[in-house]
């Protein structure tokens, strides 16, 4: 499953590290940020609870930039 979130990072730097950070997250097969939209679109693997697996990214991309915000 796919889906895409819209984001708000503050520069092109951190998205990339939001983006390896969503893609370290359990439950993620691939995560793609586009700084310029300002989305990231992730693919779950199969079986995972999207909602979920997106708590852990957030939490994980905080680690990076600790005022991004991701809507979920």
């Amino acid at each position: 499953m796919k889906k895409s979130y819209k984001i708000d990072v503050d520069c092109a730097n951190c998205a990339n590290k939001m983006e390896e950070a969503a893609k370290a997250t359990r439950g993620v097969k691939d995560a793609v940020v586009n700084f310029m939209t300002l989305k990231m679109n992730v693919e779950f693997e199969d079986g995972e609870d999207p909602k979920a697996v997106m708590d852990e990214v957030l939490k994980n991309c905080r680690k990076v930039e600790s005022d991004c915000e991701i809507f979920i």
